[in-house]
């Protein structure tokens, strides 16, 4: 290994770690749209749990490594000073409705892909080729023409990034590397010390795994690039785990193999199938699962339309801008992920009361239920 090169020593890294997140994905059943369906349907916030351990530990980790120099975070499209909020929003809420049409973010989709499931690999196609036309293809004018000029050039405020603590500093005046150690630990602290408050989440040692095992596997991911990877002479983009561009992007290297290289998106995203598929051989879980009718196919078309659109629009998924995004202190993180939580909690309650409902009734109903309009009654 000592004679390869810096990118592929990171990507081989990449590849090992996903490996290792695709097992433990496919054996947790870890689920973000699961675990925001066992709330809003359920009441039930113990898998969502888990989803907050690794967003505290990889915020405690990754700033950690800031702080002792480690790494540069400031240089990654998380902490942009052009604060793109429009695409936050609307594309994290056509993510959410995207992961709950498709039945799982783009994480679960990979996860399910290596355990057999073909209306996943449906979707996984779909969403990379959407999102790969969203970055340089036919939607990518979109993106530019509409979205770009509705972004919001923070750098005219005096504000050099778009990192919480960074905005927070420039409000009251206090030093920025005072203000990020405050901001890391109420929000890291803050969401690991809300996992591990309910006893049933504390007696589920899977969904411990989850949350430790994806935290441990981002701030890895950030060690492994900005460190390993950052050569005077061939360095690579600092990033950690993220997953619809580099769908669209591992779709192209398979279709250009002989004149494209591997980078660290491409082998993670390959590392997830891979390691879900291993473990869901040896455990003899692995099962091949088609479409069951028409709307069935057509739902997870369109989700990965969605998805691959909207992922990209809001820089990230569940794990791209909901981990990895809110370890940097983003403050776009954070509106992207409340947004995606939105879009995936309104569509399960237009869902189901379209089953007594016809679409604006019901529409109308789901957002007086999630206190967005006032109920009628």
């Amino acid at each position: 290994m000592e004679d390869w090169s810096v990118v592929h020593k990171v990507s081989l890294l990449g590849f090992l770690g996903a490996l290792v997140f695709g097992v433990v994905a496919n054996k947790t059943h870890f689920c973000i749209m699961g675990s925001i369906s066992d709330w809003v349907n359920m009441g039930s916030r113990v898998r969502f749990r888990a989803w907050m351990l690794s967003i505290g530990i990889a915020i405690l980790g990754s700033q950690a490594m800031v702080q002792l120099g480690w790494v540069d975070l400031d240089g990654t499209m998380y902490r942009s000073a052009n604060f793109g909020l429009a695409g936050f929003l609307i594309g994290g809420l056509l993510f959410g409705i995207g992961m709950t049409l498709g039945a799982g973010c783009g994480q679960r989709t990979l996860v399910r892909v290596g355990g057999g499931n073909l209306k996943s690999l449906v979707v996984l196609i779909v969403m990379a080729i959407t999102a790969y036309a969203t970055l340089r293809g036919l939607l990518a004018p979109v993106r530019i023409d509409v979205f770009g000029p509705l972004s919001i050039d923070l750098e005219a405020q005096e504000i050099t990034s778009q990192g919480i603590e960074t905005i927070l500093a420039h409000l009251v005046g206090a030093s920025g590397q005072t203000m990020a150690v405050i901001v890391a630990l109420v929000l890291g602290l803050g969401a690991i010390i809300y996992a591990l408050k309910d006893k049933d989440f504390r007696a589920s040692a899977d969904n411990i795994l989850a949350g430790v095992t994806i935290g441990v596997l981002v701030v890895g991911a950030w060690y492994v690039t900005g460190v390993i990877g950052n050569d005077d002479f061939e360095p690579v983009p600092v990033e950690a785990l993220t997953f619809i561009a580099p769908t669209g992007n591992t779709v192209n290297y398979l279709m250009t193999w002989t004149g494209a290289e591997i980078n660290f998106g491409i082998a993670v995203v390959l590392g997830m199938i891979v390691g879900s598929f291993l473990y869901a051989i040896s455990s003899g879980n692995f099962r091949v699962e088609a479409f069951t009718n028409q709307a069935d196919m057509r739902n997870h078309l369109i989700a990965g339309v969605l998805m691959g659109f909207g992922g990209v629009l809001s820089f990230g998924c569940t794990i791209g801008q909901g981990v990895s995004g809110m370890s940097t202190l983003a403050l776009g993180s954070l509106v992207a992920l409340l947004s995606i939580m939105l879009g995936s909690a309104l569509t399960m309650k237009v869902q189901y009361y379209m089953l007594d409902d016809g679409f604006w009734s019901a529409l109308h109903q789901s957002l007086a239920d999630l206190r967005l309009l006032p109920s009628g009654k």
